[in-house]
């Protein structure tokens, strides 16, 4: 299960959990829409994949125990460790490769 986090690891722009401009990779390293695009060029800093919306869980349980109620975003907030110009240059190496190829 997604641990929905609440910030972009970058920015450290507030992603609410019903956020559309909330970024993720398989990993879930979550960034703004902003981040993954102006600075990361789609290129997750961690893993090297490629970034997808990340989804919104529901906030009515539609089937019993499965809403943000039940299963509440984490709280926890986490930060990349590396600078925007080591970002900018690990995307630099693989911006050009589809994520699907990466």
């Amino acid at each position: 299960m997604l641990e929905i986090r609440p910030n972009c690891e970058c920015c450290d722009k507030d992603l609410a959990p019903d956020s559309t401009e909330a970024m993720i990779c398989t990993y879930e390293c979550t960034f703004c829409m902003t981040c993954v695009t102006e600075i990361l060029e789609n290129v997750c800093p961690n893993c090297g994949g490629g970034f997808v919306t990340r989804p919104i869980r529901p906030k009515v349980a539609r089937r019993a125990g499965l809403s943000i109620s039940h299963q509440p975003a984490s709280v926890e907030r986490v930060h990349t460790k590396y600078s925007i110009s080591e970002l900018k240059a690990f995307s630099l190496k693989a911006r050009h490769i589809k994520p699907e190829d990466r």
